[in-house]
C-alpha cells in the first residue's frame, strides 16, 4: 500500500465522520486561499499540524517528511518572484555580476513569504484529510454532494490501478536488479524504457480483464462500495463552524482592517 493510505487507515480519526473532515478542510483551504495572509497561514499550519499529528496521531517525522517534496518545489518556483536580475540594485540586498545585478526588495521577499506560507498551508489542509480519510469514504461525499458518478467511478479506478502499477513496477525493478539491469547509465536507461513498455502493456490487459470480470458480475454502470463512517456529532460540527468562522473574521480584519 502507499505510505499515505497505511497512515490513513491506522489514523486516530479514521472514523470520525468523513463529511465533515471534508467540510472542515475544504472551507479551511478556501479561507487560506482567499486570504493570502501570513497569520491566517501560520495558524492553519498550526492547527492542521496538532489534529494530524496530536490527534491523528501520525508519527511527526512522517508527517515532516512528505512536505519536503512541495516546500522544495515552492522555494526553487518563487525564487523567480523573489529574486531578479536588473541593472540598478535594490533596497535589500545586490550582488553585482559585471553590468548587472542579482537583487530584491523587502517587498518581494514578503511576497514570496506569503506564497511560502500559503501553499504549505493548503498542503496541510490536503494532508490532514489525506492523513484522515480513505479514499473509498472521500468519494461517498463527493456521491453525497451529487458529483457526477462517471467522474467518481474514474477516481475509484484509477485509485484501484496506483497500486496494481506500484506492485507491478516493483516487481520487474526487483527482476531488473537481480539481473544487473542498472549496472550503468546506458543499461539503466534501456531498463527505464523497458519498465515503461510493460507497465503499459500490462495496464492494458489488466484493465480489459477487470471489465470482463465486472461485465460477468452483472455491472449495470455503477461500481458500489462499502465505507465505514460515523454519524456527525453536533460538538464537532460547532466546532468547525466556530473556528472556520473565527478564521474568516480574523482573515477579513487583517485583509480590510490593518
Amino acid at each position: 500500500m502507499i505510505a499515505i493510505d497505511k497512515l490513513c487507515y491506522h489514523s486516530k480519526l479514521r472514523y470520525v465522520n468523513a463529511g465533515e473532515k471534508f467540510a472542515f478542510a475544504m472551507m479551511t483551504l478556501l479561507i487560506c486561499v482567499m486570504s493570502r495572509s501570513i497569520a491566517v497561514a501560520g495558524i492553519v499550519l498550526l492547527v492542521m499540524g496538532i489534529l494530524t499529528v496530536c490527534k491523528g496521531g501520525i508519527p511527526l517525522s512522517r508527517y515532516l517528511h512528505f512536505f519536503k517534496l512541495p516546500l522544495a518545489f515552492l522555494l526553487l518556483s518563487t525564487l523567480a518572484v523573489m529574486v531578479h536580475i536588473r541593472r540598478a540594485p535594490m533596497d535589500f540586498f545586490a550582488i553585482p555580476l559585471g553590468g548587472w545585478y542579482l537583487t530584491t526588495n523587502v517587498h518581494s521577499l514578503v511576497y514570496g513569504l506569503r506564497l511560502i506560507l500559503t501553499s504549505m498551508a493548503a498542503v496541510s489542509c490536503l494532508y490532514f484529510l489525506s492523513f484522515t480519510t480513505p479514499m473509498p469514504d472521500i468519494l461517498e461525499v463527493l456521491r453525497a454532494l451529487h458529483c457526477p458518478g462517471l467522474l467518481i467511478e474514474l477516481m475509484l479506478l484509477i485509485y484501484r490501478f496506483i497500486f496494481v502499477l506500484l506492485q507491478t513496477a516493483s516487481a520487474i525493478t526487483t527482476s531488473q536488479h537481480c539481473r544487473l539491469g542498472n549496472r550503468n547509465y546506458k543499461t539503466a536507461l534501456k531498463s527505464f524504457g523497458m519498465l515503461g513498455s510493460a507497465l503499459m502493456i500490462r495496464s492494458v490487459i489488466r484493465s480489459e480483464k477487470l471489465f470482463t470480470s465486472m461485465e460477468a458480475r452483472c455491472y449495470d454502470g455503477t461500481i458500489r462500495v462499502l465505507s465505514k463512517n460515523q454519524p456527525p456529532k453536533k460538538k464537532t460540527v460547532a466546532g468547525i463552524i466556530l473556528f472556520d468562522g473565527a478564521l474568516l473574521i480574523f482573515a477579513l480584519w487583517r485583509k480590510f482592517c490593518i
